[in-house]
């Protein structure tokens, strides 16, 4: 039987909360009802005792660690000094998907939670063998969560209805032309009633 963790990807205040410079995505989770789904999966997992880890972003005053000049994303990111800084309130989880018992992985480079992290060791240090992924974005974080997973030897299942990506038709692609060859994909409706 799998150890399951949930992973939450960027579910921040920068990103898709009060701070966020991505409207767009705002407006998707908001469309899918991403945020209270999530946190019914959240009370779900907590009372299922599965571990919940925050995969966060950060970027340090100075940059050091995030330099990407290879990624066009980043490079637009990083023209804005004050952006998702370390220690600000723009990199906080949304204060309602956070728990004090859950456990935050954060990370200055890059798109994966497993990259630069201590994310695995974590995992396996808690015997986890399977992982929930919800959060933002299909555009990048959540493919990129369930490709290395998947290379690290993770069952993953993303949660359909706790992700988003823009635009809407392209979301819709990944996850039935990329996610469904690396993941299961289920409803945060599914997962609660068998966690229960």
């Amino acid at each position: 039987m799998d150890r399951v963790a949930v992973l939450v990807m960027e579910m921040q205040r920068g990103v898709v909360g009060d701070l966020t410079k991505f409207p767009e995505l705002v407006e998707a989770c908001a469309r899918h009802d991403v945020i209270p789904n999530t946190a019914r999966l959240l009370h779900a997992a907590r009372a299922a005792g599965l571990p919940v880890v925050h995969c966060t972003a950060a970027f340090r005053r100075d940059r050091a660690g995030s330099h990407t000049a290879n990624c066009p994303f980043i490079v637009s990111l990083l023209r804005d000094p004050a952006h998702m800084l370390d220690g600000g309130p723009a990199v906080e989880v949304l204060p309602e998907l956070w728990d004090d018992g859950d456990l935050e992985s954060r990370r200055h480079h890059g798109f994966s939670p497993f990259t630069g992290t201590s994310l695995d060791m974590t995992l396996r240090s808690l015997g986890v063998s399977a992982v929930v992924a919800a959060g933002v974005s299909l555009n990048l974080g959540i493919p990129g969560l369930a490709l290395e997973a998947v290379n690290l030897g993770y069952r993953v299942t993303v949660v359909t209805d706790a992700v988003a990506g823009i635009p809407e038709d392209y979301a819709r692609g990944v996850l039935k032309h990329t996610l469904s060859l690396l993941a299961t994909r289920t409803a945060t409706h599914d997962l609660v009633a068998g966690w229960a």
